[in-house]
């Protein structure tokens, strides 16, 4: 993987996260970087500059001395000062997806330390040698305790841990670690940076984007179950409903139903809205998807020291641009989930589906699938609890300096717990959808590869532990993305939100 500053992907980053990257530096981006490295050496004998001449936060009236070795102590003063954090270890994905997002941002160019910084850096990430990252520091204003942390392991003061949380993460055989000694024109540009909280929205966004198009696929097999009304997604809708999220779900399901007389005149919500509901959902995580490229891709450090724009302090480091729209995103996954829930009570009702109910066995008071409700309505919410938006929250630190905070990391973090819930929901669904399409007789035609690949759920209609079918749901969700690409490929539209 070529590393440029400027085109680093979502999908770059999840592959990343689940191995570990074979990374390079492009030509350009080291070039960039030594210009914007020399840029600041010149600067600094001209000017005062934050962290290069001075201490930082409420400290940064106070002068370094221009010497060498106090430069070097103020340096590690400030990244031994700064790793202080708490709370559990971070997964191996989420820190070696912080790793490159902070590699990424470093070729951008602009922050003004040292371009062999860099190339250690890469180095890192190609030994898979994982800094101990803990849960809480970062409060959407730099992610200072991870990156000082990071820092340290860089200089070989704190060990680096391997995939399994083992200390000494550089493998047998792999070349020496390189050298090198953070300077204080280093240590604060590499701390300015929300790579850690950039990285979790960006796990967390590749999860839930692939939800969303499962989504549409069990509210299809759903639709089928019942004899939905496909008025709902006509063409008219889109016109009605003109955002690219609902018409993306119109198109989708109309691409994945058979044309069936209609049982009801309307369906019930879970079904008739799903434009609507879905639909912002899909839109959310586009919105949210162009704010995570366009930090990932960018030199935000404070202050930037750039050849071509000059020096200029200020607070490029605070995510109130991405905390909103990973608010946004957590509000419409919950709303989301919820139509999910009750297309899943839907397809429980008798009067919907001619069936017993809770698609039970036909014996008097068999519960069926009532407890996989139950199960679904838990998840959903947890996922409501995590929609509480972070960035209503705020905090003052540092003797009053700086009397705000974004609370991005938060967010992020909500958002990526998000998936596994959402997961889960969407299971719940699922399960009864295929129950009720079998029990019914039915032979949905463009969804036959879905219930090909669903062959394991839909059994036994008598009372019995579900735990394995929602298990088993669950996995089939994460494959349904794929599926839906096959379907929509093969009526000639595409299955990109």
């Amino acid at each position: 993987m070529i590393i440029d500053g400027r085109t680093l992907s979502v999908a770059d980053l999840r592959a990343a996260a689940v191995r570990p990257a074979g990374v390079s530096l492009s030509d350009d981006a080291l070039a960039r970087a030594a210009a914007s490295h020399e840029f600041a050496r010149l600067a600094g004998v001209r000017r005062p500059i934050y962290g290069r001449s001075t201490g930082v936060g409420a400290n940064r009236t106070v002068s370094i001395a221009d010497d060498p070795g106090a430069l070097r102590q103020a340096a590690l003063g400030l990244l031994r000062s700064h790793a202080t954090s708490a709370g559990e270890l971070r997964a191996p994905e989420r820190v070696r997806a912080m790793l490159l997002v902070r590699l990424n941002q470093l070729a951008a160019a602009g922050s003004g330390a040292d371009p062999r910084l860099l190339e250690v850096l890469a180095d890192l990430i190609n030994a898979d040698a994982l800094p101990p990252i803990r849960e809480l520091g970062g409060i959407g204003t730099g992610d200072l305790s991870a990156l000082a942390t990071t820092a340290l392991a860089i200089e070989g003061e704190v060990p680096t841990l391997g995939p399994g949380g083992q200390p000494g993460g550089y493998p047998a055989g792999y070349p020496a670690r390189p050298a090198f000694r953070f300077g204080l024109g280093d240590a604060l540009p590499f701390l300015s940076s929300n790579a850690a909280t950039l990285a979790d929205a960006a796990l967390g966004l590749d999860g839930l984007q692939r939800l969303a198009e499962a989504v549409v696929v069990v509210a299809a097999l759903s639709f089928s179950a019942v004899d939905g009304n496909d008025e709902a997604f006509a063409g008219a809708v889109e016109q009605v409903t003109p955002f690219e999220g609902a018409r993306w779900v119109c198109r989708s399901v109309r691409a994945m139903v058979d044309p069936v007389p209609a049982a009801r005149i309307q369906d019930p919500f879970g079904l008739r809205t799903l434009p609507q509901v879905h639909g912002a959902f899909i839109d959310a995580l586009a919105a949210l998807e162009r704010t995570v490229l366009a930090l990932m891709n960018t030199s935000s450090e404070n202050p930037v020291l750039s050849p071509e724009l000059g020096v200029a302090h200020h607070g490029g480091f605070h995510a109130a641009y991405l905390a909103q729209a990973l608010d946004a995103v957590a509000l419409a996954a919950a709303q989301s989930a919820q139509l999910s829930l009750a297309r899943l009570t839907m397809l429980d009702e008798p009067a919907l589906t001619g069936l017993a109910p809770f698609l039970g066995d036909g014996t008097p008071g068999a519960s069926g699938t009532m407890i996989v409700e139950y199960v679904s309505a838990s998840a959903l919410a947890a996922l409501r609890a995590l929609a509480v938006p972070a960035s209503l929250q705020t905090v003052t630190l540092s003797r009053g300096v700086e009397e705000d905070a974004s609370f991005a990391s938060l967010a992020a973090r909500q958002v990526l717990d998000s998936v596994a819930l959402f997961r889960t929901v969407l299971a719940g669904e699922l399960v009864a959808a295929v129950r009720c399409i079998r029990l019914r007789g039915l032979t949905p035609s463009v969804l036959g590869p879905v219930l090909d690949a669903a062959a394991e759920l839909g059994g036994e209609a008598a009372d019995r532990d579900l735990t394995g079918d929602l298990d088993v749901a669950g996995r089939l969700v994460d494959a349904l993305p794929g599926l839906l690409a096959q379907i929509m490929s093969s009526s000639g539209r595409s299955s990109s939100a």
